[in-house]
Formats: C-alpha cells, sequence, structure tokens
C-alpha cells in the first residue's frame, strides 16, 4: 500500500484486478495513479469517458487507454 492510500481511507486497500472490463472512479484512479477529484474534473471536460448503470458511474478499460493515449499526445505536443 501507498503512502497516499495509507493517508487517505477513501482510496480502496488493494489495487483493482487487470482482468476487470469495468471500474469504478476511485478504482480508475488507482490505476492511472490520478486523485479521485481530479479524474471527476476529467470526467466533467468530457476528456475521460464512462458509461452508467443506474446512479453507478463506471469507465471501462477502454476509455482508461484512450484517456492515456490523449495524455500522451498533448505530452508530445500533438
Amino acid at each position: 500500500m501507498t503512502a497516499r492510500r495509507a493517508e487517505n481511507p477513501g482510496f480502496p486497500k488493494t489495487d483493482p484486478p487487470a482482468d476487470k472490463q469495468l471500474y469504478t472512479v476511485e478504482e480508475s484512479a488507482v490505476v492511472l495513479s490520478f486523485s479521485r477529484a481530479h479524474l471527476y474534473r476529467e470526467i466533467r471536460a468530457g476528456r475521460l469517458k464512462t458509461v452508467k448503470s443506474g446512479r453507478s458511474t463506471r469507465v471501462t478499460t477502454r476509455a482508461i487507454a484512450q484517456f492515456v493515449e490523449l495524455l500522451e499526445q498533448e505530452a508530445m505536443g500533438a
């Protein structure tokens, strides 16, 4: 467990399994090494896509990959 997780009890205690197709925003934050608040800002800005089922918000593995690609493109100045 990282120090960040130990300091913040809102973080999941373990990393999510790699074979999942849908992640909660909190699990996505762990996978991407961003804070939950930062991911919600990215979601509101339309940069990280989500799916809804009832009241549940989930992030697909594809959306995570696309978000990483977007960050890479921005880092290269594209």
